[in-house]
């Protein structure tokens, strides 16, 4: 069966979105060192069901929608770039306090982390944006509806692999201890880059 699809070009490009540093990764990373692989697995989780949410909108077209709705995308910048500053002034506060790695650990469900990970990706205003762009990227009109859900099921099979596989990655015992040694530099570190991430959201140009 001959398809009307470019799926290697769009597993291609999603691959790319998907496993270069962003908030999103940074995220999976921070969560998996300081509370565990379980924690780091649910954020992953988390992040792969907002990311499938803009996935399946941009296949029924609304991306299309959002992205011709400026009041929409602004509402998404300020929610994200929010979300991101809050992560950052919690990662500096645990490292002037030094708070100890267990104490966070224990505070870290696995609801918690799915509810995070999930708040991250929703309110990122450049995955609707990326989403709609890759629907326009290796699927014309002769496209039929099993197409289209083969695609969406590719995309988040790949999605799920590469941010599972970031928390079990930052969640290995090296990893681990070496956040235990370091993690007050650690927790400055991700400060600093959930704080740039948040400026990066809010001073983009969001027009697709």
């Amino acid at each position: 069966m001959t398809l009307s699809i470019d799926l290697p070009l769009i597993l291609a490009a999603a691959f790319v979105s998907s496993a270069s540093p962003g908030p999103a990764t940074l995220a999976i990373a921070d969560t998996a060192m300081q509370a565990g692989r379980r924690a780091g697995l649910m954020l992953a989780l988390g992040v792969t069901t907002g990311s499938l949410t803009w996935s399946i909108a941009a296949a029924l077209g609304l991306a299309a929608v959002m992205a011709s709705s400026a009041w929409a995308l602004e509402i998404l910048r300020y929610a994200g770039a929010a979300y991101l500053m809050f992560l950052a002034v919690k990662s500096a506060r645990s490292a002037i306090r030094g708070a100890p790695a267990a104490a966070r650990t224990n505070a870290a469900t696995a609801s918690r982390a799915y509810a995070r990970g999930l708040a991250l990706h929703l309110t990122n205003p450049k995955a609707i944006l990326f989403f709609g762009s890759l629907y326009t990227l290796g699927i014309s009109a002769r496209t039929s509806p099993a197409e289209l859900a083969l695609v969406i099921g590719a995309v988040g099979v790949q999605s799920t692999l590469i941010f599972t596989g970031y928390a079990w990655l930052f969640s290995n015992r090296r990893m681990s201890a070496g956040y235990r040694r370091l993690r007050r530099w650690f927790d400055g570190a991700f400060a600093a880059l959930f704080a740039g991430a948040s400026l990066k959201i809010l001073t983009a140009r969001l027009a697709p």
